[in-house]
């Protein structure tokens, strides 16, 4: 397949033919700062804002340790991802690996999966934005303000990948600037130098002097894993934008070794400061959220208002890159005959039109089953979704394990991102996300459902993908597309 250069401007305005239509016919629409910003912006959910108090109530301190540990796996998982997406960048990142790695039924299942999470993720997280907003404007109805969210974003993604790139640029930039501000006015606080502060900064002793740093026990520790693992889902989101990036391999090494200190700053930061603020057990944390809590204990005038602004804020983030995270994986499986073709086709800007309006109609669907049936149909999908984002963690390692000897034995050369400690950490992470759904299942309750109603979906996909497999029902080898994106991705060089 040939490529045509076409026209774009770089960062500074000027044009250039550097950036040309890829094989794929996708446009490297992406900036440096773009990527820069989905990169810092992707570990931060909304459920770092409105799901944190939850796990401070149980496990106190300890907290601390949990977020610690779901990160260093996520930091040893996007270590992996970044290995394979530098070395072959890909609109279908992990699943376009499984393929060439696992076999097609691989890629196929866990395509179709990431690409089931995602479009459930929409529903939610429309709905919380549109609770948001109606609490702001009742007016509009609640399901008038989902509508409205989610038609704009659509159009938005239909424009171009840049437009994608430009709204996520300066929805993640609010957070960041959100939590960064934050984490500085907390310290502060904390060490009793705010000018103003109504909290008189107990500071490091609020860690141990309500029970301890583990007043629930050393077990909670795990317990606090359950509750905050889904809130760093969508960091893998850069390596798939790296693939309409002008440089994918620099994007991919520069998002990659930059994890660790985000999730350091943002995360860990972000809640030792609730912390020693706060005692834990602060009825407030969970009644008002640990932010909110935390703003109101130092004085900050109007801190609910200004958190529903910053967790409106990542709602719309999220919704974009769930969109366009959906549209990309869609398209990738549409290329590898894994999808209706019409997902593979892309109009003249570049963008794969079907890919995004086939994900955002199951979204909407997904919204009336929110409104129509929540406690039933909706509840159905949320649980079957839930483990999802676990299960492609675990098939990126496997893959991982595969694909660094396809790698040293095809492209040596392009092996300039590597595992720490390669295979031992690989497998350490393995077990790690095993242990993860093994205790999920231990706990049970709603967690239990997760897993088991996930592996039921997924059993089923990967029933599906065997039987077309048998029946012949493929269209390229994954071998024939790895070849066009690697042509795509020298020929942008």
């Amino acid at each position: 397949m040939n490529t045509q250069p076409t026209l774009t401007k770089d960062s500074d305005g000027t044009g250039t033919p550097d950036a040309p239509q890829s094989a794929d016919g996708l446009k490297a629409g992406l900036k440096n700062r773009h990527l820069s910003m989905i990169a810092i912006g992707g570990v931060i959910g909304a459920g770092l804002f409105v799901g944190s108090g939850s796990g401070i109530a149980a496990a106190g301190p300890a907290i601390l340790l949990s977020y610690a540990l779901v990160g260093a796996m996520v930091v040893f998982v996007m270590r992996m991802l970044g290995e394979m997406a530098a070395a072959r960048p890909s609109s279908g990142s992990f699943s376009a690996y499984a393929d060439r790695a696992l076999g097609r039924w691989a890629g196929f299942s866990i395509g179709w999966l990431y690409w089931f999470f995602w479009v459930v993720v929409l529903a939610v997280e429309a709905t919380a934005g549109a609770k948001i907003l109606e609490s702001w404007v009742p007016a509009v109805p609640q399901w008038g303000w989902a509508l409205i969210v989610m038609v704009v974003l659509t159009a938005t993604n239909l424009g171009s990948v840049a437009s994608y790139g430009e709204f996520e640029f300066w929805f993640a930039g609010i957070k960041v600037v959100a939590i960064g501000a934050f984490v500085v006015i907390g310290l502060l606080a904390v060490f009793g130098v705010l000018p103003g502060s109504d909290n008189p900064g107990a500071g490091f002793a609020h860690l141990t002097d309500s029970g301890g740093f583990f007043p629930m026990g050393a077990g909670a520790v795990l317990t606090g894993v359950l509750m905050v693992v889904f809130s760093f889902m969508g960091s893998e989101i850069v390596t798939l934008a790296a693939g309409e990036s002008e440089n994918p391999q620099k994007a991919v090494s520069k998002a990659t070794n930059s994890v660790i200190w985000r999730i350091g700053v943002f995360y860990l930061g972000s809640i030792f400061v609730v912390l020693t603020l706060l005692p834990w057990n602060d009825k407030s944390i969970v009644e008002k959220g640990s932010y909110v809590a935390a703003l109101d204990s130092i004085g900050i005038a109007h801190a609910g208002q200004i958190m529903n602004v910053i967790v409106l804020t990542a709602v719309l983030s999220c919704l974009n890159s769930g969109l366009y995270t959906a549209s990309r994986m869609a398209f990738s499986l549409g290329r590898r005959g894994d999808a209706p073709k019409a997902f593979a086709k892309v109009n003249k800007r570049g963008v794969p039109t079907a890919a995004i309006l086939g994900s955002v109609v199951f979204g909407f669907v997904a919204v009336f089953f929110n409104y129509k049936w929540p406690d039933t149909v909706f509840a159905f999908l949320l649980n079957s979704s839930g483990a999802v984002a676990l299960f492609v963690w675990l098939v990126i390692c496997v893959t991982q394990l595969k694909m660094r000897g396809i790698i040293l034995r095809e492209t040596p050369e392009k092996l300039v991102v590597k595992m720490w400690l390669f295979p031992y950490l690989t497998w350490a992470t393995i077990v790690m996300i095993v242990g993860v759904l093994g205790y999920m299942v231990y706990d049970g309750g709603s967690n239990r459902d997760q897993v088991v109603l996930s592996l039921l979906v997924a059993a089923l996909v990967i029933a599906i993908s065997l039987v077309r497999q048998r029946l012949g029902r493929t269209d390229r080898p994954a071998e024939a597309v790895e070849a066009a994106e690697a042509a795509e991705v020298s020929e942008r060089r």
